[in-house]
């Protein structure tokens, strides 16, 4: 099958090849890959940024987000058939959406949202999870909390907005010119011009921020949350949490603790926290997710799609900065088809 696969770490790593087809394992589902999209973590993972903790075997396919056809289902499968329209963000380690075919366990697997097309569904897994995970799992976000997401019109910061708001928070979000109103159309309260205003000298007594930016950013954040307010970053430092999330060795867990060890002595010293966050897999979360979709509660963003045989001019499109909103969308086949 053709795929484009990490042949070693690094920006020009990524090539297109023929690869055999994945093997289907008990609890595997084959799925026929309709769309795929591009996120932060690809260009990370084929940089090798995690290669002391995701130890993947080269040469390896690339791609996070799926969505297609069940082809295939191993003899354990329950939940799935031939036929099924599936979603899914394959777990660590056996990732895989930058091909025609992709083996993935039937637990990470969910029914595509009705309402979506396979190239809007391919939008969705990653960041609907990250979303889902941040403000459901970590930050448990009640009505009326105040919740700061930055780069509110990006793939995950217009996912994150749209269900702070469904969970009833006010929502205050940075982001760049010209995005304000498809910002305030997805459920932002408050719309911050991050190249005209500074998020921190207007904002205070936020119970949580989204942080998808680092550095800078970050310290700032901690600044306009309330006592005991949490700040969640998606790009780092690490911390312990992470490294035993993927089943790390002690050693590495100390390592992890030590690169965050400055934000987290910042936060403590304003009575705040931090946290790190990858998101992992997870098709029962993405089954609730799809009904928020369906009822239109959520709905994806997206900025372009590219044929699959330009997927590098996708990746190098995201990483240039070219994407005025929401996902860059890779499809296997048009959209009519």
């Amino acid at each position: 099958m053709k795929a484009f696969v990490v042949e070693k770490y690094d920006k020009d790593g990524v090539r297109a090849a023929e690869v055999p087809e994945p093997a289907v394992g008990d609890r595997d589902v084959l799925v026929r890959v309709s769309a795929t999209s591009i996120n932060p973590l690809d260009k990370m993972v084929r940089n090798g940024e995690f290669k002391q903790l995701l130890k993947y075997k080269r040469p390896f396919v690339l791609g996070h987000d799926v969505a297609g056809v069940v082809t295939r289902v191993g003899s354990a499968v329950r939940h799935f058939k031939v036929g099924d329209e599936v979603y899914a963000r394959p777990r660590d380690l056996r990732i895989g959406g930058f091909a025609e075919f992709v083996a993935i366990h039937e637990d990470d697997v969910s029914p595509k949202p009705q309402s979506l097309t396979f190239q809007e569904a391919a939008a969705v897994p990653l960041v609907a999870l990250a979303a889902w995970q941040i403000l459901v799992e970590r930050a448990r976000v009640q009505p009326g909390q105040k919740v700061l997401v930055h780069a509110g019109s990006g793939g995950l910061g217009s996912t994150v907005v749209q269900l702070a708001r469904h969970l009833g928070a006010t929502v205050a979000t940075t982001t760049g010119p010209g995005t304000e109103e498809l910002v305030k159309s997805l459920g932002a309260d408050l719309v911050i011009d991050f190249t005209k205003e500074d998020f921190s000298k207007v904002l205070s007594g936020y119970d949580l921020v989204l942080d998808s930016v680092g550095g800078a950013n970050l310290k700032k954040s901690l600044t306009v949350l309330k006592p005991g307010g949490l700040a969640i970053s998606v790009v780092g430092p690490p911390d312990a949490g992470f490294a035993k999330q993927l089943g790390a060795p002690s050693f590495l867990r100390v390592v992890m603790n030590a690169l965050s060890r400055k934000i987290r002595k910042q936060a403590r010293s304003l009575g705040v926290r931090y946290e790190f966050l990858f998101m992992r897999a997870s098709g029962s979360q993405l089954r609730e997710l799809a009904g928020l979709y369906d009822s239109g509660r959520l709905r994806p963003v997206i900025d372009r799609v590219f044929p699959f045989d330009q997927t590098l001019d996708a990746m190098a499109h995201v990483e240039q900065g070219r994407t005025k909103a929401g996902k860059v969308v890779v499809s296997m086949v048009p959209e009519n088809d």
